[in-house]
């Protein structure tokens, strides 16, 4: 079974071209936007403390600051 990695940021395979700036985007400010296992959109939500990301599949994530 082959197992395909999308990008956070922009949602695209990971191994579709350079996502250095992805990269950049996701470590200084910006939450994930896509689910890396599914690529799904998901539901964002930010907050003076931090921030936590959802997809309706695989869960939520959190900035944990």
């Amino acid at each position: 079974m082959i197992t395909t990695v999308y990008c956070s940021f922009c949602g695209k395979e990971e191994a579709d071209g350079d996502h250095a700036f992805c990269r950049q985007r996701l470590s200084m400010i910006d939450p994930p936007r896509y689910c890396a296992e599914c690529a799904r959109r998901m539901v964002v939500q930010v907050t003076p403390d931090g921030w936590t990301a959802r997809c309706s599949r695989h869960g939520e994530l959190g900035s944990a600051r």
